[in-house]
């Protein structure tokens, strides 16, 4: 016990879930069908940001926790001793790891509304118990780098940089959230710890308080300089504590000079004060004592939209640090994922589709075990949409496909010509891992890659195009007869 809170050796990530997801389990294994295969899909209902796409990020935490995942000695203790689980329930818990086939994106793909980013099958209780964590991890990664995308399609191909550690909602939030961003286009984090774990490249400066504990500016970038130049590191100084114009960039100019470092002078950072303006003065300076080369680096709440209105008034800003309005998503906090069941093994061991409707049509799911295509148009190598089809059906067979509206059916087109790219790879299989992960640099790499399949219409910040993310024609008629069957069903038991 320390300071009141009770530290556990053994503690482990299992508990790391919504009560009703142990209940569930419980009931599972008292009625005896808790080995029963059952199928998840993991899939949020609209894009986050009114934006046009989104990005996956957070396979590679995934992998970690399934990896991990068991019920400790502490974990049953506290189960038994706190929430009244019987010991017969907690046997069965003690032995329990994850033994099923996890199918998933890769990080870095695009993602659409409505369709299937992980595809977990396993024993009923298995698939269940997983479900708050792989969402928590999902919901999280995906929105950090969508957000991050959004932010390099505004600020365009100048240096990127991840500064939101400190705003983050917790440690691993900053961290993983640091990964993410990397994924989405940042080039590089202030969070040490992503690029020890990750390989990502970090970056930073100083801060104010570097100036205001030496207590004099020109003698704070001058011992900061000295230290830079003894290690051969980029100077970067943070101009704005006192008077940007008239103290900042003059010190920092003034030190350079003096030390003769011209050739590690690679910008100065403004974190204050109207950008657009101070940006542009800055820049006359600069070029006027003979560094045209030096960067300016802006920060301060800065967001895609910020970026484009800066650019807008022609803001001498050549390189971007985006720190709390990345990390914590802050226009919108939640991507609203969830994961549902679409097929579980019947008492004769026959797999049976099952349904979620709702007087939303957008909380209707889609039953079945399914696969997800790209549908990519071989002449100009742009995407048609996004294609889901049932387990045994093969899209590429076809010369002709015919895509549709899921809900506005008579919105359709035939495309000839294609490729159909399975999306989903295979993750663990018998509870075996069976992917290897790609370094951080290839998985952005990759995401960059996915992004010029899409037309610009749908990569638009504001006002994008709808991307279509259609059904088969099988897939929709099973849908549409479960529909039926259920409202036959209900109506004939409410006779």
């Amino acid at each position: 016990m320390i300071n009141g809170q009770t530290h556990y050796e053994d503690d482990s990530l299992a508990l790391h879930t919504d009560l009703y997801q142990i209940n569930m389990a419980e009931t599972y294994w008292a009625e005896g069908i808790s080995e029963r295969k059952a199928v998840f899909e993991l899939f949020f209902r609209k894009l986050p940001f009114e934006g046009g796409y989104a990005i996956f990020a957070g396979l590679q935490r995934m992998i970690e926790y399934i990896e991990q995942f068991h019920f400790s000695e502490s974990d049953l203790a506290y189960l038994r001793d706190e929430l009244g689980y019987g010991d017969d329930y907690l046997a069965y818990l003690r032995t329990l790891r994850f033994n099923g086939t996890i199918k998933s994106m890769r990080e870095g793909e695009l993602v659409f509304a409505n369709e299937p980013i992980v595809r977990v099958e396993a024993a009923l209780a298995e698939a269940q118990l997983i479900e708050t964590a792989l969402l928590n991890i999902v919901n999280y990664q995906t929105l950090i780098a969508t957000k991050a995308a959004r932010i390099r399609s505004a600020v365009g191909d100048a240096p990127l940089l991840e500064f939101g550690s400190r705003r983050a909602h917790e440690m691993d939030a900053a961290l993983w959230g640091a990964r993410a961003a990397i994924i989405g286009g940042c080039d590089a984090t202030s969070n040490v710890r992503c690029g020890k774990r990750f390989g990502a490249k970090v970056s930073g400066t100083h801060a104010h308080a570097m100036v205001q504990a030496m207590q004099d500016e020109y003698e704070a970038f001058r011992s900061y300089a000295g230290r830079q130049k003894k290690m051969r590191r980029p100077c970067v100084f943070l101009i704005d504590t006192y008077d940007t114009l008239k103290s900042g960039i003059v010190n920092a100019i003034r030190v350079v000079q003096e030390l003769e470092i011209g050739n590690l002078f690679e910008g100065v950072r403004l974190d204050s004060g109207d950008m657009a303006y101070l940006s542009k003065e800055v820049r006359k300076l600069l070029d006027n004592a003979g560094f045209p080369q030096t960067k300016i680096y802006a920060s301060n709440d800065l967001d895609e939209y910020t970026v484009m209105s800066l650019k807008a008034q022609g803001a001498a800003i050549d390189a971007w640090g985006i720190g709390t309005k990345l990390i914590t998503a802050y226009d919108q906090p939640a991507l609203g994922a969830v994961y549902k069941l679409v097929a579980i093994e019947d008492e004769n061991g026959n797999m049976a589709d099952t349904i979620k409707i709702s007087g939303n049509p957008e909380k209707v799911t889609t039953p079945g075990m399914k696969k997800l295509y790209r549908i990519i148009n071989q002449v100009n190598r742009r995407s048609e949409g996004d294609y889901i089809a049932l387990e045994d059906e093969n899209p590429a067979g076809e010369k002709r496909l015919k895509m549709f509206h899921p809900v506005y059916t008579y919105i359709s087109k035939f495309v000839t010509n294609f490729e159909a790219r399975e999306l989903h790879a295979d993750i663990f299989a018998g509870g075996k891992l069976v992917y290897d992960m790609p370094q951080l640099s290839s998985i952005q790499a990759y995401a960059k890659q996915n992004l010029e399949l899409l037309w610009d219409e749908y990569k638009r910040n504001q006002n994008p195009e709808q991307y279509p993310v259609d059904l088969s024609q099988n897939c929709w008629d099973n849908k549409m007869n479960m529909i039926q069957r259920i409202k036959q069903k209900v109506e004939g038991s409410a006779e």
